[in-house]
């Protein structure tokens, strides 16, 4: 019995310690892990709205389900909005992180740069575990191609682009194109059905 105490006595000292050790790394670690967290997110905004002095978080809206899904983006997640404004305060576009599931190597996470006019500034892939070759060449063929943009909606081809409106697709890896397409498509919906009149989010 005494032998049974002690190992439990020796254990809840060993968890009690351990404990406490992950305590004190979490409280060290926290604050440079959000200002690393912060600087990415700053890169990523800064990245897509170059011109902008400072991004101001936006609360995201909830879009109505039926709207959304008959719009086509059911895999799709508008994750985060920032305000991107120049240096006399005034509201240039707004940057939007989408999430979509349809990527063939899972979620493809990015941030879509809209300025107030509906041109795309452009995309900044944030994450993307797509097949090397093929579809993790998205951030080389794709990226450029929505820069600059004022359209609806993007549409891809396998044909070669006839118009502003298409994309053309990364040889071999359609599902990757279609899931980024898709994607900065919803941003766009996101966008034009709820932060393009501007002034109930300033």
């Amino acid at each position: 019995m005494k032998e049974m105490m002690k190992n439990t006595g020796i254990m809840v000292a060993i968890t009690l310690i351990a404990g406490l050790l992950l305590g004190i790394v979490y409280q060290v670690t926290k604050e440079p892990i959000a200002v690393q967290e912060a600087k990415a997110k700053q890169e990523a905004c800064q990245e897509v709205f170059a011109d902008a002095a400072s991004f101001e978080a936006v609360e995201v809206a909830a879009v109505e389900e039926g709207a959304w899904s008959s719009a086509g983006y059911g895999q799709e997640t508008i994750d985060e909005v920032m305000m991107a404004k120049d240096s006399a305060g005034e509201t240039m576009g707004y940057v939007v992180t989408v999430t979509t599931k349809e990527g063939y190597g899972g979620d493809i996470r990015f941030t879509v740069g809209v300025r107030m006019d509906g041109t795309v500034n452009g995309i900044s892939i944030l994450s993307i575990a797509e097949t090397a070759g093929l579809g993790m060449r998205a951030e080389e063929v794709l990226k450029p191609q929505f820069a600059g943009k004022n359209v609806e909606k993007f549409e891809y081809t396998k044909s070669g682009a006839t118009s502003e409106a298409q994309v053309d697709a990364i040889s071999g890896a359609t599902i990757t194109t279609n899931a980024v397409t898709n994607g900065v498509n919803a941003g766009l919906y996101y966008f034009q059905t709820q932060l393009k009149g501007g002034s109930e989010n300033e």
